[in-house]
């Protein structure tokens, strides 16, 4: 009984601890609100079934970011999603920041190949290092450190006015 509620209040704290950062991370991948929540419930979910196959109970945010990212990967396998665009005209807005130039640049990071979409995410929102980043996508780290340079070139493109994406895509389309 005391171990369970040890383990309890330990998961909780990790919740509270980490669940905004879960949630971000999943509303960049997945840019729908109510599906990044239910992401990062059945993140949590999934985490407390496998509580004790935790490594580092010091820091358990990669492990619950991989969960995430495994989680978010079953939704493309077990169905398609349906989204409904909204003008932006007809969104609700509270706040005073520049929802064009948020709109802007969460459009500038969507066009960037999940390949470097995912790290740079990573790196930008979660806070991860290289070596981080590239523990949780199983590459080296020098291939995380690439990833990392060639999105931010990426993005710097496309902020240039350059269609980095359509580039390269026609640059590799040659052999």
């Amino acid at each position: 009984m005391l171990l369970s509620i040890g383990k309890q209040r330990t998961f909780e704290r990790t919740v509270r601890a980490f669940g905004a950062d879960l949630f971000r991370f999943a509303l960049w991948l997945c840019r729908d609100r109510f599906v990044a929540e239910e992401l990062v419930q059945e993140t949590f979910a999934r985490a407390w079934s496998a509580w004790e196959s935790l490594r580092d109970p010091g820091n358990p945010k990669p492990w619950l970011m991989r969960i995430l990212r495994n989680e978010h990967a079953r939704l493309y396998e077990r169905k398609r999603l349906d989204y409904c665009d909204e003008e932006l005209e007809e969104l609700a807005i509270t706040d005073n920041r520049s929802v064009a130039g948020e709109l802007e640049i969460g459009q500038l990071i969507e066009a960037l190949p999940i390949g470097l979409r995912e790290p740079f995410l990573m790196q930008t929102l979660g806070g991860f290092s290289c070596a981080e980043i590239a523990e949780q996508l199983e590459i080296s780290e020098g291939a995380a450190m690439v990833r990392l340079t060639r999105a931010r070139q990426a993005l710097r493109r496309l902020i240039a006015g350059g269609d980095a994406p359509a580039r390269r895509q026609r640059g590799h389309g040659r052999g």
